[in-house]
């Protein structure tokens, strides 16, 4: 019951502040469904996001707060402890990282694709996506999370395009 009326609340938030920025308000329903396992939900509601917020301007933030550090993934929650670490600049709402909505969205959209086992031009498109809104937070210097959770999404897709031309060699 909790978590319909949060859901409740946060689309009334979205539709109040819509004119200011575009806001997705599946960030927490998709990283929960990834949580859980269920990679087609949650790459369903990450690439709605990605879809709608690339045709933005002003981005909504995610904060990582530490009771949500649960659902996210071990290199999330390693890149979020070093940052914190290494600039505590980027613990900007009571020592909570902060990352943008795609980003989130996009490092999702990842992670299922690959556990999916996604084609190479399915994931080429993901890379687009991921350069797109790397080009966008270029001038943003303070954005140091989102560029190393979005470098590492490419990684992650590189790593992959590479292990599946190697099996073609081989064969």
């Amino acid at each position: 019951m909790k978590n319909s009326q949060q859901v409740v609340s946060s689309s009334l938030q979205a539709h109040e502040f819509r004119s200011v920025a575009t806001i997705a308000t599946t960030d927490y329903e998709a990283l929960y469904a990834y949580k859980r396992g269920d990679y087609q939900r949650c790459l369903l509601l990450s690439t709605q996001n990605v879809h709608m917020l690339s045709h933005t301007v002003h981005m909504g933030l995610i904060a990582i707060h530490k009771v949500f550090i649960q659902l996210l993934d071990d290199d999330v929650v390693s890149l979020t402890a070093l940052m914190q670490i290494v600039n505590p600049k980027c613990r900007e709402t009571d020592g909570d990282s902060v990352i943008l909505q795609v980003t989130l969205s996009l490092y999702l959209m990842t992670q299922c694709q690959l556990k999916l086992r996604h084609s190479v031009t399915s994931l080429a498109q993901t890379l687009h996506y991921i350069k797109l809104a790397r080009g966008k937070m270029l001038p943003a210097p303070s954005r140091t999370l989102d560029h190393i959770i979005l470098q590492l999404a490419s990684r992650k897709i590189t790593i992959n395009r590479k292990q599946i031309l190697n099996k073609f060699e081989l064969n």
